[in-house]
């Protein structure tokens, strides 16, 4: 019994951190475009 909730558990955590690498991957990407977006934005010749 116990050794089946500690396997739910383990594929919840390991989920969960799938899931906020993703999250992080994402952040990450929309950081750079938002960047980029201000530096042509903000481009002056």
């Amino acid at each position: 019994m116990a050794s089946s909730a500690f396997s739910t558990r383990s594929m919840k955590i390991r989920s969960w951190h799938r899931c906020s690498k993703q999250i992080r991957e994402q952040r990450t990407r929309l950081y750079i475009i938002w960047r980029c977006t201000v530096m042509l934005l903000c481009w002056h010749d």
